[in-house]
């Protein structure tokens, strides 16, 4: 395959799976500034958002204060904000259409039906669409894109291009929902265990669509260590960072026997897979939840810049 074109399908996957994230923390967002503010941490849930997703510079240079319309904006609809979900879905239609002989007509179907969507609700009075709205139209969308990857096309090199693309941002977007929890987090040691720590730890879960999923093998008492485990550790639950981390590994070494070659990347991609797979819970709080998950967005970044290296661009071996 070429480079070009293996870039082009990678980012596809990336754009779509980082328009998925971003309204998954509008979501959170939004479930966490229905409770009364406590106190402590930031003064508001929405600056959380901004602190999480890695916009918070961006938005400060254009709007000053965290108001949460100008967030939702933000986020969602402003073209200038390159991880807006806007932004994202205009990104991954036009690789799409770059690369559109590589794709079958119901995955290009489904780029490009977003992406028309996408404007005519930009071109639609603000005030007539609800949050709630665009974040299940967004969520909606990422899956059929997926769907449509899943069941049309073949299980070649470029469907591996794309995994790896959607893995690397879902483990680089699972920390970073987890890490709204550390923004969040109000310094007495009072609210630890509290209802209001409860229902913060249960929108994580919601904003994932894992709540049910956590219950069937935790059951119903929520803790920071269950979490953690859940969405760090637990192999079954298939976002967690475990999880995409051995999707990643796995497809870089098929790519490996494939083109007959290991490279960077299959070892920069090992190191991630043991570096989550060898840590317990214990570990994890023992280092601190927001530097690990910090590190681990660090590590997520470098294997992404390996992968560009030895696949795209050739500048690695």
């Amino acid at each position: 395959m070429l480079s070009r074109t293996a870039e082009n399908l990678f980012w596809i996957a990336r754009y779509i799976e980082r328009a998925e994230t971003v309204a998954r923390l509008l979501e959170v967002g939004s479930r966490n500034a229905l409770i009364p503010q406590a106190g402590g941490g930031f003064r508001n849930e929405w600056e959380s958002i901004l602190q999480a997703s890695g916009t918070s510079t961006g938005f400060a240079a254009k709007y000053g204060d965290p108001v949460q319309r100008n967030i939702e904006s933000y986020l969602f609809f402003d073209l200038e904000n390159p991880s807006s979900i806007a932004s994202c879905i205009t990104q991954a239609r036009e690789n799409g259409r770059i690369v559109r002989t590589a794709l079958t007509s119901q995955v290009w179907d489904a780029l490009n039906t977003a992406f028309q969507e996408m404007n005519e609700m930009r071109r639609t009075e603000r005030s007539k669409l609800s949050i709630n709205d665009l974040i299940d139209w967004t969520i909606r969308n990422a899956s059929h894109v997926r769907g449509a990857i899943e069941d049309t096309q073949l299980r070649n090199d470029g469907y591996c291009f794309l995994h790896i693309g959607f893995a690397l941002e879902r483990a680089d977007a699972t920390a970073r929902l987890l890490d709204v929890k550390y923004f969040v987090l109000l310094p007495q040691v009072d609210f630890v265990g509290s209802g209001l720590d409860n229902y913060q730890w249960r929108t994580i879960l919601r904003s994932m669509s894992a709540h049910r999923a956590f219950n069937w093998a935790y059951g119903g008492d929520i803790t920071p260590a269950k979490i953690v485990d859940f969405l760090v550790l637990n192999p079954k639950m298939p976002r967690s960072l475990l999880t995409s981390a051995t999707v990643v590994s796995s497809h870089l070494d098929s790519l490996a026997r494939g083109y007959g070659r290991s490279g960077e990347a299959q070892t920069h991609s090992r190191a991630l897979l043991a570096e989550v797979a060898e840590i317990s819970v214990e570990d994890v709080f023992d280092v601190g939840l927001h530097e690990f998950l910090t590190s681990r967005i660090e590590q997520v970044n470098a294997v992404a810049a390996v992968i560009q290296a030895q696949y795209f661009s050739g500048e690695a071996r």
